[in-house]
C-alpha cells in the first residue's frame, strides 16, 4: 500500500474510531467529581482582570474560585527595576516562568538571573524575591498553589498611587501568611 492511500484510510479509520471517545469525554467529565466545580476555561492573551499591584502590572487569568482553590495564576508585566524584596509564604507554593526579558531571583539566598523560557519554583517557607533587570520590560507568568493569595493583591491594588507605605503594605501581606525579611 502506498503512502497516500494508508493516511487516507487510517486517517478515516482513525476517525470513526475516535468519534464514540469524542462524544463520551463529556459525559466521562460530568459523571467525575470535579463535575458542577469547575469549569473549563480558555483565556486569550489580552484577557484577565487586570491589577496594578505596586507597579506589578498582573492579569489574573485563573483564579481560586474557578480551580476549586487549587491554583491562581496570572500574568506580570513589568517595567524594569521593579519587583518584591525577599519575603516568605506560609500558604502557597509559587512558580515563576519568564517569557521575556530578564528577571533576577532568589530562592532560598541563591540568586540567578531568568531569561525567557526559564522557571523557577519558590516551595512555601522559603525565602524569595525577584525584580526586573536589563532595560526592557519583562512578562512573567506566575502560578500560586493553592489559591488565595489574589485576595490580597486585590487589597494592595486598592492602595493609593506613588510610593508605597510599607507599614500598610507588609499588614495586607501579613494578613495573608507572607512575610517580608529584614534587610
Amino acid at each position: 500500500m502506498d503512502r497516500k492511500k494508508f493516511i487516507q484510510t487510517s486517517g478515516l479509520g482513525l476517525g470513526v474510531a475516535l468519534i464514540p471517545g469524542i462524544a463520551n469525554s463529556k459525559q466521562l467529565f460530568e459523571k467525575s467529581e470535579l463535575a458542577g466545580k469547575l469549569n473549563p476555561k480558555i483565556i486569550k492573551d489580552k484577557e484577565g482582570e487586570v491589577l496594578n499591584v505596586l507597579g506589578d502590572v498582573q492579569t489574573h487569568k485563573l483564579i481560586g474560585g474557578e480551580t476549586d482553590n487549587q491554583i491562581v495564576e496570572w500574568v506580570d508585566d513589568v517595567e524594569p527595576g521593579v519587583g518584591i524584596p525577599p519575603h516568605i509564604h506560609t500558604k502557597e507554593d509559587e512558580i515563576f516562568r519568564v517569557i521575556k526579558g530578564q528577571i533576577e531571583i532568589m530562592v532560598a539566598g541563591k540568586t540567578t538571573v531568568l531569561e525567557a523560557g526559564d522557571t523557577a519554583f519558590a516551595p512555601k517557607n522559603i525565602p524569595h524575591s525577584w525584580n526586573v533587570v536589563g532595560t526592557e520590560k519583562a512578562k512573567m507568568i506566575t502560578s500560586a498553589f493553592p489559591a488565595g493569595i489574589e485576595e490580597m493583591f486585590k487589597e494592595l491594588a486598592k492602595l493609593p498611587p506613588g510610593p508605597p507605605d510599607f507599614e500598610k503594605v507588609a499588614k495586607i501581606c501579613g494578613n495573608h501568611g507572607i512575610s517580608f525579611l529584614k534587610q
